[in-house]
């Protein structure tokens, strides 16, 4: 188990972040959890100066459709990056094991077969407790780094492109 805060904030200092669109999928099974990391992704990319009108929300039922919604999200090449917020916790049944797999490689295959970086942001955790902590408790906020990723990845795919970077790394 984790025992540090991974999720310590440091300003990217993104010039022009207000082009950026993204899309944020999130589930809204286990939403005492989803919804804070949903919460806190929003809040970092606005800090960022991404604007909240080209930040779309999607909600879905649960973990295992966030892979068709990111999926879809992607091919439609509207979005700079879509990042996916689930949540999965341990049961009694093998159940977490085949949702957890299943999401892992939906979202890592939106990122093979398509041009747009689609971020992993689904806690997989033993308990609920876990999950609490991972979600803006004593372990960070998973959906912080998430955004993070996101902004980071979109300047990859902007350099890869030959377009100029945006994040003043050191600056």
């Amino acid at each position: 188990m984790a025992t540090v805060n991974l999720s310590d904030y440091k300003p990217l200092n993104i010039t022009n972040a207000d082009e950026y669109n993204i899309g944020i999928v999130f589930s809204e099974w286990n939403d005492f959890v989803t919804f804070n990391l949903r919460d806190a992704a929003l809040e970092i990319l606005q800090k960022e100066g991404v604007q909240k009108e080209n930040i779309k929300m999607f909600p879905v039922p649960g973990a295992f459709e966030l892979n068709y919604a990111t999926m879809q999200l992607c091919k439609q090449g509207n979005f700079d990056a879509v990042i996916a917020i689930g949540c999965v916790i341990r049961g009694e049944t093998p159940h977490f094991d085949f949702i957890c797999e299943a999401v892992a490689h939906g979202i890592k295959d939106c990122n093979v077969f398509t041009e747009i970086p689609a971020i992993f942001c689904v806690l997989t955790d033993n308990t609920k407790e876990q999950s609490i902590a991972r979600s803006g408790g004593d372990l960070g906020n998973k959906g912080v780094e998430a955004a993070v990723t996101a902004l980071k990845m979109i300047d990859f795919k902007r350099k890869l492109d030959n377009k100029p970077s945006h994040i003043g790394f050191g600056k």
